[in-house]
């Protein structure tokens, strides 16, 4: 275990990296917390996406998805809807405080270029925050002086690369695991600065990730304070090292709901 000894005194600058057409809402959440907290500085987001439009988050899904692209996208488009007819005040704020900071988040086609790389590093950033991003290559998270955090919904070793939440509950694991963790040149590897978990059982699989989520964002705030005052604790990752997991099919996405069904069914008799 190592311990940053640096604190600041200032509020640390931080710079996000993230991916796709649209952000997610925890994402948006999370640049607004960065936005409005004392002790830290945004200085921008960058995200990889060839462009912004219903279009491409639809392309978007259908290259991640297969056919499954189009119940998804009508998915999100409905909980987009929702989300402001069930929170209109909520979803209000958060637009008026991610209007403040719209000419600090920059989409763009490749976040390796060399003209993102320069751009990034004239920000001067403390501190690299990865949010859905692709995989980042050392070029660019090691552009922050203290390096590069990034959040995994998943516990650690166990449960590395994509939709590991979704796998966690279709091996009947009774807790799925969140982990903010230092970024290196593996693929879920790093040092651990935090962790968390929650309850998978009888509970739908939406619950469980918005709790976690929630979670996650928490833990990912505590984390960048920990650096700032240099209290961060990088902890090795131990255990027996998972498989990489990879994007459900969908025949794995039905046996899932398949299962939740007949759990359902079970308990309501």
């Amino acid at each position: 275990m190592s311990v940053n000894p640096i604190e600041l005194n200032r509020p640390i600058r931080v710079v996000m990296f993230g991916s796709g057409p649209e952000l997610n809402p925890d994402a948006k959440e999370f640049l607004c917390r960065l936005e409005e907290h004392p002790e830290i500085e945004f200085l921008g987001a960058f995200c990889q996406a060839p462009s912004q439009s219903w279009g491409a988050v639809f392309l978007d899904l259908w290259k991640r998805r297969g056919w499954l692209a189009l119940p998804l996208f009508f998915i999100w488009v409905t909980r987009k809807g929702m989300r402001f007819l069930l929170h209109p005040v909520e979803e209000i704020v958060r637009r008026r405080s991610l209007t403040k900071i719209t000419d600090r988040i920059h989409f763009v086609a490749n976040i390796h270029a060399q003209n993102v790389l320069e751009e990034v590093g004239a920000l001067n950033p403390d501190l690299g925050l990865i949010y859905g991003s692709p995989i980042l290559k050392p070029e660019l998270f090691e552009i922050p002086s203290l390096g590069t955090l990034g959040i995994h919904h998943g516990k650690v070793p166990e449960y590395r690369g994509n939709k590991t939440t979704f796998w966690a509950m279709f091996n009947g694991e009774l807790v799925a695991g969140v982990t903010i963790q230092k970024v290196n040149k593996g693929l879920d590897t790093g040092s651990i600065v935090r962790t968390g978990e929650v309850s998978t059982q009888g509970r739908s699989y939406q619950a469980v990730v918005h709790e976690l989520e929630t979670l996650g964002l928490d833990l990912y705030i505590q984390a960048i304070l920990e650096v700032k005052h240099g209290t961060a604790e990088y902890k090795p990752q131990i255990g027996v090292k998972g498989k990489l997991y990879c994007n459900p099919k969908p025949g794995d996405f039905l046996e899932f709901w398949g299962r939740q069904i007949r759990r359902r069914v079970g308990s309501a008799k």
